[in-house]
């Protein structure tokens, strides 16, 4: 089983203000997000954010610690409910498309230029809990190296919306301008 994983938590600095609640074709971020992973996991959760469309759950081992803060809290999480690996997204990845699954491939798996972007096993909690409680960077890179993942080349790459340029980009490739 697969346990989808929204990585809401940052701070939106870039874009200048809440960007998970920002509108592309009438929808937040957040619930494009939401959605796109439910399409193709058996649960999906949000990681960062108090509320929203899906269950919740705070970065661990506290917030402030980057997308593997968010990483670590959703294979926490997977792990006690009896799910095998997490596919995780932040907020602010759109067009992942409904074979993001078949382009990633087994399990560690993430795509190169984005590596929030990911399927990780469970078992990969341990590594990312020692990169969070150790004194290096926290960096996703790391994390990856450390568990041998495959860094993925996509065709296709995902929208990346990190500021209102961004979003205006996206918004127009949407309607084919």
């Amino acid at each position: 089983m697969i346990l989808g994983a929204v990585l809401a938590g940052g701070q939106s600095t870039r874009f200048g203000s809440d960007k998970a609640m920002a509108q592309l074709g009438g929808r937040t971020l957040l619930a494009l997000a939401v959605d796109a992973l439910a399409g193709l996991c058996d649960a999906v959760v949000v990681v960062g954010r108090e509320t929203a469309p899906a269950p919740t759950l705070p970065d661990w081992p506290r917030a402030g610690m980057g997308p593997l803060g968010g990483i670590a809290a959703a294979l926490h999480h997977a792990r006690d409910a009896g799910f095998a690996e997490v596919l995780t997204c932040a907020v602010d990845s759109v067009g992942l498309g409904d074979d993001l699954i078949v382009r990633l491939g087994a399990a560690p798996a993430y795509c190169a230029d984005q590596p929030v972007i990911g399927l990780w096993p469970v078992s990969a909690s341990a590594a990312v809990d020692a990169i969070l409680k150790g004194q290096g960077r926290h960096s996703m890179r790391a994390f990856a190296e450390s568990i041998s993942a495959r860094a993925v080349h996509f065709d296709i790459k995902p929208a990346n919306i990190n500021t209102p340029a961004d979003l205006n980009a996206a918004e127009e490739q949407s309607h084919g301008l």
